[in-house]
C-alpha cells in the first residue's frame, strides 16, 4: 500500500503534508503535489494533515489513475521537504470538482 495525492490538491497545494512526512516523499508540481509511491512507507501521517482531503491510501476505490500520476510526476518534479505558502486563491478551489481536467499542469514546481 501507498498513499497518493488526488486532484483535490490541484490549485490548493496547502503543503501541510510536507512537514510531517518522515521520508520526504513529496514532489512539487506547478499547482499540486504528488507522492513517490516507491518512497512512501505507508505511515499515513500525511492524510489527516491535508485540509483539502487530497491524500488517500491506494486501497480506496478509483485510485489506480492517481498511483500512475503520482509515480510519473514524482520522477519528473523536484522533491519538497519544507512547507511553503499556499496559493492566495487556494480556498476558492478547495472542494471543487473536475480540477484535473480543467487545471492540472505538468510543469514542475520550484522544490525546496
Amino acid at each position: 500500500m501507498t498513499y497518493v495525492v488526488t486532484d483535490a490538491c490541484i490549485r490548493c497545494k496547502y503543503m501541510d503534508c510536507v512537514e510531517v512526512c518522515p521520508v520526504d516523499c513529496f514532489y512539487e508540481g506547478e499547482n499540486m503535489l504528488v507522492i513517490n509511491p516507491n518512497e512512501c512507507i505507508d505511515c499515513g501521517v500525511c492524510e489527516p494533515e491535508c485540509p483539502a482531503e487530497a491524500i488517500l491510501p491506494d486501497t480506496e476505490a478509483d485510485t489506480d489513475k492517481w498511483v500512475e500520476i503520482n509515480a510519473k510526476f514524482s520522477a519528473e518534479w523536484p522533491n519538497i521537504t519544507v512547507k511553503k505558502d499556499s496559493p492566495e486563491d487556494a480556498d476558492e478551489f478547495k472542494g471543487k470538482d473536475g480540477k484535473y481536467e480543467e487545471y492540472f499542469s505538468p510543469e514542475p514546481g520550484t522544490g525546496d
